[in-house]
Parts: structure tokens; sequence; C-alpha cells
């Protein structure tokens, strides 16, 4: 039977095929992912050009250790997208999983995590703020894995954005762009004290 997707690699391909797969080829400072060079092989050995080895994707799964259908689609991808991208993991399209707190969930729970503890309390906890997150419905359920996500995504926000004291306050401070950001926890207010005036 004969194959409907052929490899044939030119000379120029064959070589950066094999200088990947010997020297690892650090590429932005790391080596190259073990997806990549196994697709690499799997190219060098179904390669159809003279003086290849020409194996069968069974051969080439056997010596690689992977099924047929990874060869065939393999092979099919360099026929039909070229060798980068071929050697490349596809990007995901979508998230495996849709977020639980979209925008304005998430400043809510920000919200409600600068407003005072409940009764009883003397500081929010994740699990509470979970569960504050479920009685407003902001969520159906909610992890305290999400919730420390959620604060920390907001965390690294402030702190990545240029602050300056807020003019005609003695508590605020605003982003650099003259936003002003509210509620600010306590070891971020320290952090900036000598910037602020109370």
């Amino acid at each position: 039977m004969q194959k409907v997707y052929v490899v044939r690699l030119s000379n120029e391909e064959r070589e950066q095929l094999e200088e990947l797969v010997k020297r690892g080829n650090l590429e932005k400072g790391r080596r190259p992912s073990a997806l990549k060079l196994t697709r690499a092989r799997i190219l060098l050995k179904a390669d159809q050009a003279e003086g290849s080895p020409a194996y069968t994707d069974a051969e080439i799964a056997e010596a690689l250790d992977v099924s047929p259908k990874t060869v065939f689609n393999i092979r099919q991808k360099w026929v039909e997208l070229g060798l980068e991208q071929t050697l490349e993991r596809r990007p995901q399209q979508t998230p495996s999983r849709q977020p639980k707190l979209d925008g304005k969930a998430a400043a809510k729970l920000i919200a409600c995590s600068c407003s005072p503890a409940p009764e009883g309390r003397s500081k929010w906890t994740l699990r509470l703020l979970g569960d504050k997150a479920v009685e407003l419905g902001l969520a159906d359920s909610i992890s305290h894995e999400t919730v420390r996500q959620t604060l920390k995504k907001r965390r690294q926000a402030l702190a990545d954005a240029v602050m300056v004291p807020a003019q005609g306050t003695r508590r605020g401070i605003c982003v650099e762009n003259g936003r002003r950001v509210g509620c600010l926890r306590t070891s971020v207010r320290l952090a900036f004290s000598s910037d602020l005036h109370g």
C-alpha cells in the first residue's frame, strides 16, 4: 500500500533535525522538550529521500516507543504544515476549564477581602472568602485555592504597577496613570509608608 503522506526532507531540514537531536540545541536558554525531540526523530526515520532510512510506521513506532498512529500524524503534519509547525506543540485554543470567577466577580471577592472580617473573626481566611463568594452568588462553588490565586493575581498587579501617593487623601495610593487603588492591605501600605502621609 502506498503512503499518503510521504516525508522527503531537504538536506537543510535533515541537518537541522540531526543538530536538534544530537546537541539538544538550546532554545531561549533551555533544552527542547521531549515531545519536540521525539517528533524530530520520527521525521528523520520516516524520511523517504534518497539515501535515507525510510522506515515503516511500525518500525519507527517500535524504535521510539510511540504508537503507529502518532507516526502517521507527524508525517501528515509535516506534509500539511511544514517542519516548524510539526515540531512545535499547537497552542491551546480554549482553556481546559473556564475560570470560576470573571473580572467582576473577582473584583467583588477582592473588595470583600478588604472589608471588615465577619463577627467573631480577626481576619478573613481563604475558606471564609470562598464561602462568602458562594453566599453572594459569585460562583456555585469555589475552592480556597481559587480564592488564593485570585488574591495573588491582584497583589501581583499592584506590585507591577508604579505606585505614587494619592493627592488629597491620607490613605490612598494611585497607580501612575492616576487611577485610585482602593483598600490596600496593611503589609502593602507599610511597604510604601515612606511615600504616604498616613
